[in-house]
């Protein structure tokens, strides 16, 4: 494999050192690949890709059907391959990966490519919102703070959930001040506030129309 990037000799092994700490497998330099775990193998496959110092990464769903802790280990080595300055094309059908990756998210849908930007510019074009939840305390009335609620701008909705109240909005870091301030006039006790803002699943589901599997 070595021939095939140019390396030999002193210069391959120092090489595949390196790449050995990278993927996390130092500790199992002399152990013989058919003899790893699905996940270590993976590694390995990274490591191949890895012997040359590549500018351009691909890697392709690299993740699917192995340990939780091979999977961390490979978004870990993603992240500190980026930061090195690598440029890693990523594919994956989980979200949360491409969330925690990706400077810049291209999204296919039956071999097209339908969007692509940053996190924040791709909920933008599909007009996701963000979520204020107020946690109520268990004595009060969250239902009586809805009229007021509704009042501020930039709420384009609030509803009762239990003694939890939830606000539609645009930016929820825009209307928090006033949200508060309500609370206060109605003489209402917030336990606890959560924002929660549009991720990637709501904007693929926005664009498909369909459940990310089918």
């Amino acid at each position: 494999m070595g021939a095939n990037v140019y390396l030999s000799g002193k210069s391959l092994s120092s090489r595949v050192d390196e790449v050995l700490e990278q993927i996390g497998l130092t500790d199992k330099a002399k152990n013989k690949v058919k003899t790893f775990s699905g996940g270590m193998k993976r590694r390995v496959n990274i490591g191949v890709g890895l012997l040359h110092k590549p500018k351009l990464l691909f890697m392709d769903e690299p993740t699917v059907g192995i340990d939780p802790q091979s999977r961390r280990a490979i978004l870990d080595t993603v992240k500190d391959l980026n930061k090195q300055g690598m440029t890693v094309l990523y594919t994956t059908h989980y979200m949360e990966e491409a969330e925690e990756l990706s400077n810049r998210v291209g999204i296919i849908d039956h071999g097209e490519l339908i969007a692509i930007g940053t996190q924040k510019e791709l909920t933008k074009q599909v007009g996701e919102t963000e979520t204020l939840i107020l946690h109520i305390s268990e004595n009060e009335d969250p239902s009586a703070l809805i009229p007021s609620l509704k009042e501020i701008k930039n709420v384009l909705d609030a509803n009762v959930v239990g003694n939890e109240i939830s606000i539609v909005t645009p930016s929820a870091k825009d209307i928090l001040a006033s949200v508060v301030t309500k609370a206060n006039e109605r003489g209402i006790k917030i336990h606890s506030i959560d924002i929660r803002e549009p991720n990637l699943e709501a904007v693929f589901l926005h664009l498909t129309g369909r459940a990310l599997r089918d």
